[in-house]
């Protein structure tokens, strides 16, 4: 088996000749210093933190404060480290907690093309010279999401498609017969309904990222396809991408050489290694807007031990998006409903095709349901609705289904979350 892309990463950005828990922290601790030393300098956001000029350890990097969505919605002005003229980018999304705030993240050239080079090393696990690869992300411009990867499949000699978001399945058909792609990155809903209306047809490899992935589609997936998924990880506070599959298919590979990694609990302490827990990032490589011990609220643990490929980067298990509340191993919040959890019970019905959820009241959900053609709504709906009820007491759920049609499109135009509706 071949050692995961992530170790030749390190050795070309960092000079690495050898690769280890020590020489990696070591790493990790010269850059930290570096940045403690030039916010301590510069008086920016961080100045009422009471930062240390530098660190003995690593772990004493768990004294220091967190920073939060709302600091990057407040102050982010005082927290990027460049001049104006040297920002290739500023991403800005709304920010829960917060009314008419949103929370911004500023990307230097620099920045973004570190992100291209983790994309070349994660998307070299699977993307080959010559082959045909179909990227269903946002195309919001030069230097977002879809032309990093674009640009990341060019490098590696393949030919990157630009399909983008929002396709009906028609289009999606008319498409494939014509460009023949075998490869899909994209969300893993808008895979496992493309590949349940359409069939898999060209397609023979899929790295799926930006969503969370239920285990139920991962499955589903894997077996239309005949191959393993890639997973990925990442979030526009680590410069959109975080960590990276290796053909072992153990785990995602933390960008180590831009990001610290943490694990805490709901009261903030570390967790034991190998425990779930909310993750914190420091990102020691980001250029224009480093932050420091960031908490993500998404869930995770670090895996204990050396990958089977042999890479002893950190890997991170699948990771649960949502609120900051505690997550089990299986992605069970604490209290409510997510729609991560639904999308897991509801994609293990083989003739689900896409679906959509809204609280009508505090206690009863409106489900909205695409199904493949021949199966039948009426039952459908009521197969549906027992499921969901006996999984989640206390909870109503109301199904209507309808058999799908070429001319339909996703019923999430990005990341999937439970609507609020009115009636």
């Amino acid at each position: 088996m071949l050692k995961a892309g992530i170790d030749d990463l390190l050795r070309e950005q960092e000079g690495m000749t050898t690769i280890n828990r020590e020489t990696i922290q070591a790493m990790q601790l010269k850059k930290l210093n570096r940045l403690l030393l030039a916010e301590k300098e510069r008086q920016g956001f961080y100045a009422d933190a009471g930062l240390p000029k530098q660190l003995e350890s690593l772990e004493q990097l768990q004294t220091l404060p967190f920073t939060t969505d709302e600091d990057l919605a407040a102050h982010a002005g005082s927290i990027v480290m460049l001049s104006q003229s040297r920002i290739q980018r500023v991403l800005s999304d709304a920010t829960s907690g917060t009314t008419g705030s949103a929370k911004r993240v500023f990307y230097s050239e620099q920045d973004c093309e570190n992100t291209i080079r983790l994309f070349m090393a994660g998307l070299g696990e699977l993307v080959f010279p010559g082959s045909r690869t179909m990227i269903c992300m946002p195309f919001s411009g030069p230097h977002g999401l879809g032309e990093l990867i674009s640009e990341a499949i060019r490098r590696l000699g393949a030919q990157p498609l630009k399909v983008g978001c929002g396709l009906t399945y028609l289009e999606l058909k008319k498409w494939m017969e014509e460009e023949q792609p075998d490869t899909f990155v994209g969300m893993p809903v808008p895979l496992i309904s493309m590949l349940r209306v359409l069939g898999k047809r060209s397609l023979e490899r899929a790295l799926i990222s930006a969503d969370a992935c239920p285990d139920s589609i991962t499955a589903a997936c894997e077996k239309i396809l005949g191959s393993r998924l890639f997973p990925h990880y990442g979030s526009r506070e680590m410069g959109l991408g975080g960590a990276i599959t290796c053909q072992a298919h153990a785990g995602m590979h933390l960008r180590e050489n831009n990001v610290i990694a943490e694990i805490i609990d709901e009261n903030g302490r570390p967790v034991p290694a190998g425990e779930q827990g909310e993750l914190v990032i420091t990102t020691i490589g980001m250029e224009a807007m480093p932050l420091i011990r960031y908490r993500t609220g998404d869930y995770t643990r670090i895996i204990p031990g050396t990958c089977p490929c042999g890479s002893n980067v950190l890997r991170l298990d699948k990771v649960h998006r949502g609120t900051r509340q505690n997550v089990t191993s299986a992605g069970i919040q604490a209290a409510g409903v997510s729609m991560e959890m639904l999308d897991e019970l509801l994609y293990a019905h083989p003739q689900l095709v896409d679906c959509s959820a809204a609280y009508i009241d505090t206690r009863s959900i409106a489900v909205e349901a695409l199904i493949t053609p021949g199966a039948d709504p009426t039952q459908t709906a009521e197969s549906l609705a027992q499921d969901l009820e006996k999984h989640f007491p206390g909870t109503d759920f109301v199904v209507r289904c309808r058999e799908v049609k070429l001319e339909d499109g996703p019923m999430y135009p990005g990341k999937r979350s439970i609507l609020q509706r009115s009636n």
